[in-house]
């Protein structure tokens, strides 16, 4: 099996999936895009489910993985530190410098990643507004804006170097307005973010585009059904 098989990123354009683009194209490895359209009920294919059964994105196939066997990988976090590990690369080795990366990575995948999805779909999806569901997930955005910018006013980056901490928050910092928030309020972090995005490897890794997603009407029942209407199955 060759070693420079590209990674197969099962993928959609959102905050989630840009996680996994940028860190491919920070570590310049070679990828394929696997469009899994969300809005069409593709991540509940069998063939899906056997790499991500929590039926999400992203997910990533490696087919030079651990003693050169295939492995699949899904959720965004565990994706990342695999690829730190594989590269040795945006996931220091030395212990006490991982715990940090590993705090604010863990940070952003419980909480950043969830209240301000939630804050969107309140904000923006929700059939009929809600002001207690609006206030509460957009002053929980809030604070966690806060909680960044206090952490940057003495750091170029979460953890002092770049890492996959970054990549983790930088899609969502970037809809900060669907959440409710203005970025001039929160100085450091807005430097963060200008000096993230404008980095080569996370222009291209935000700049992957899958035709489909801008031709989908979120007005659609059957999208809205596919999208927000789920459950056990």
């Amino acid at each position: 099996m060759r070693h420079n098989e590209p990674i197969e990123l099962y993928y959609w354009p959102t905050p989630n999936g840009w996680k996994i683009s940028i860190m491919l194209e920070e570590c310049r490895l070679p990828y394929t895009v696997h469009p899994v359209d969300i809005t069409r009920g593709e991540q509940f294919t069998p063939q899906f489910l056997a790499i991500s059964p929590n039926n999400r994105i992203p997910a990533i196939v490696d087919r030079h993985g651990p003693g050169g066997r295939p492995i699949s990988v899904f959720e965004s976090g565990a994706i990342l530190q695999y690829l730190g590990r594989k590269t040795g690369r945006f996931y220091p080795r030395d212990e006490r410098a991982r715990v940090a990366v590993e705090e604010w990575l863990f940070w952003q995948v419980g909480g950043l990643g969830p209240m301000a999805g939630q804050a969107n779909h309140f904000r923006r999806y929700a059939p009929e507004p809600i002001g207690y569901a609006i206030a509460r997930y957009t002053d929980e955005v809030n604070r966690l804006f806060g909680v960044m910018n206090a952490r940057l006013a003495d750091r170029q980056f979460l953890c002092g170097r770049y890492s996959i901490a970054d990549m983790a928050c930088v899609g969502w910092v970037r809809l900060a307005e669907r959440m409710g928030q203005e970025l001039p309020q929160f100085p450091h972090l807005k430097r963060w973010y200008e000096e993230t995005r404008a980095r080569a490897a996370v222009k291209r890794g935000l700049a992957v585009r899958v035709e489909a997603a801008s031709a989908v009407d979120i007005h659609d029942p059957k999208v809205r059904a596919v999208l927000f209407g789920q459950r056990a199955r």
